[in-house]
């Protein structure tokens, strides 16, 4: 995704959705996301479960300065207690054991995530320790860039349709999905400009 295909898709929703078109003028667009493909950000996916960016970042560095290089076969080998030294929480480490493993041992390839369908991509994923379908969602849509997925199980996203529609409630999942189904085949940006209009959006 660039800045210009966000736009792109982002207008494409403007035209069907007058809240989004108000919204886009009053807070601008949103810039694009993207992650890397691969072992490193199915890791860095592990260490930045509910702690704040700025320690994730703290621990990914003393991991990588460990490591030497953030990949399935360096954490296989890696003995957990310098894992633990690192800053992850033994449960966090047994999530990358276990990821490092399975991809060791061929039971997981992430390179064939690509020739997957969203929904198969999205359940390979969420079989493993420690990701949910939120995770498998994020990975999709940054990492593998495919322009149609909606993480309605974010609540943020849920709380950003509600105020955009001007609900006096949080949506539930099933209402948030069927709330933006019109803007498919954009639904990634549309994500991208909910989580943009929820740091912007009225309290």
């Amino acid at each position: 995704m660039t800045a210009a295909s966000l736009k792109q898709s982002l207008d494409q929703i403007a035209k069907k959705d007058a809240d989004v078109r108000r919204e886009l003028k009053r807070l601008g667009y949103p810039e694009p996301r993207k992650r890397p493909r691969g072992f490193e950000t199915f890791f860095r996916i592990i260490v930045s479960q509910q702690i704040s960016a700025q320690a994730a970042r703290s621990i990914l560095a003393k991991a990588q300065d460990m490591l030497g290089e953030t990949s399935a076969e360096a954490v296989h080998k890696c003995r957990a207690d310098r894992l633990r030294k690192a800053g992850l929480s033994a449960r966090k480490v047994e999530y990358a054991k276990d990821l490092a493993r399975a991809i060791v041992k061929g039971e997981f390839s992430i390179e064939g995530l690509a020739k997957m369908e969203n929904e198969q991509a999205i359940q390979a994923i969420s079989s493993l320790r420690g990701f949910g379908r939120w995770s498998a969602e994020v990975y999709l849509m940054f990492s593998l860039g495919r322009p149609d997925i909606f993480a309605s199980g974010d609540l943020a996203l849920r709380v950003a349709v509600s105020r955009l529609r001007g609900y006096d409630r949080t949506l539930t999942e099933k209402e948030a999905h069927n709330e933006v189904m019109h803007w498919s085949p954009h639904r990634t940006a549309g994500c991208v400009f909910l989580w943009h209009y929820y740091r912007g959006a009225p309290q």
